[in-house]
């Protein structure tokens, strides 16, 4: 019973840090004078998944039997993750704010006057037309439904989807390269991790220099300033590296939680550290876009996400190639066939315009693929 309380504590404990984090994160970037889009993918992504990087360093530099493939699996278990079930998150809020949004515009379409001014109900559709899912990589999109046009929140500009197309074919040379070094065996092999840390360093270098800068006037008062117009940089550090502090306690909890959840449900260790493990240590992330798409910042939460999956790609990758022997067996290659058909997918429907909220939310499949997958082989 202590565990499922830990469990349940360690997700509230981790939704609430943070809250606090993306606030105080968003007026880091404007004191760094940062593009807002550099706030999701590098500030973010880096604080949250930095001390992932870290676990792995210490799994396998460590003496433990299993350190090796523990960071192995990590390094594969987390871009997975964020492929598929984070952006199936943000896909999903997306479309509970469309429902919502439609719902209430139903019902005040009751509520008003029949022949008012500002009134659209059912004759302001042509008849036998039907409602169409607006694409998010288009800023245009609106639905009329109600008592006037009810705008999809968070909807990206046609800039932000094409950069959001650019990383994901980023992260795909990237990944491919990974897998396949996995198959392979050679002597210099480890001194290709450098070229990994290197092509995250061009990448942190290139999202600095984009984008410009928020408004102050954009931003929800500091958490520990609510008071301030503006916060004090101390503050803003300040909540910053506590949120950071409790968001890794509380994932490496909640971890060891899970741990203990496979043996008593009779789950393979195998099936722990690909499926249920990185769910956890990637909740940071997928909490955090969560977050901003409550807040109508859907921008931000794609490129949280997409700044996660890029630091997954490359940092845990070199230590693994620099540590370990990084050769994959069944498991390890069905997780990263999952990722690379996850990514593809949502690239297609980038390049294509026609990435919807419903469509983000079924990069889900995917993952659920994958465990099936896993339950066969296994």
């Amino acid at each position: 019973m202590i565990h499922v309380a830990l469990l349940l504590g360690c997700a509230v404990i981790l939704y609430l840090a943070c809250e606090w984090f993306v606030n105080a994160v968003e007026w880091l970037g404007l004191q760094l004078k940062v593009g807002p889009v550099a706030v999701g993918t590098i500030l973010a992504a880096v604080g949250t998944a930095l001390p992932e990087s870290v676990v792995t360093l210490v799994a396998v530099t460590g003496s433990g039997a299993h350190g090796a493939d523990i960071g192995v699996g990590a390094a594969l278990g987390g871009p997975l993750v964020v492929a598929t079930v984070a952006y199936a998150t943000v896909g999903a809020t997306l479309l509970v704010r469309r429902w919502t949004a439609l719902r209430a515009a139903r019902a005040g379409s009751v509520a008003r006057p029949a022949g008012s001014p500002d009134s659209a109900g059912p004759a302001a559709r042509p008849a036998g037309s039907a409602e169409v899912e607006p694409p998010i990589g288009t800023c245009s999109a609106s639905e009329v439904a109600g008592p006037g046009p009810v705008v999809l929140t968070g909807v990206l500009p046609e800039a932000a989807s094409k950069r959001l197309a650019r990383d994901q074919t980023c992260f795909l040379v990237i990944f491919v390269l990974k897998v396949g070094l996995g198959l392979v065996a050679f002597v210099w092999k480890p001194w290709l991790g450098l070229l990994f840390f290197a092509a995250y360093a061009v990448y942190f270098w290139r999202e600095l220099r984009g984008g410009g800068e928020a408004a102050a006037d954009e931003l929800e008062p500091l958490k520990l300033q609510p008071r301030r117009e503006v916060p004090s940089r101390l503050a803003v550090l300040t909540q910053t590296a506590v949120t950071l502090v409790v968001i890794f306690v509380a994932s490496q909890v909640f971890v060891g939680q899970l741990e203990w959840a496979g043996p008593a449900m009779g789950l393979p260790p195998v099936v722990v550290a690909l499926l249920l493990s990185p769910i956890a240590t990637e909740l940071p992330e997928t909490m955090n876009a969560l977050i901003w798409v409550r807040q109508g910042k859907t921008h931000l939460a794609l490129a949280n996400i997409s700044g996660a999956m890029m630091i997954q790609a490359t940092i845990p990758s070199g230590i693994g190639l620099v540590f370990t022997p990084w050769m994959f067996d069944t498991p390890l290659m069905l997780a990263g066939a999952a990722t690379l058909a996850a990514v593809i997918y949502l690239r297609v429907l980038l390049r294509a315009g026609r990435l919807t909220a419903g469509r983000l939310a079924g990069a889900a499949a995917f993952y659920a693929a994958f465990a099936v997958a896993l339950g066969v082989v296994l």
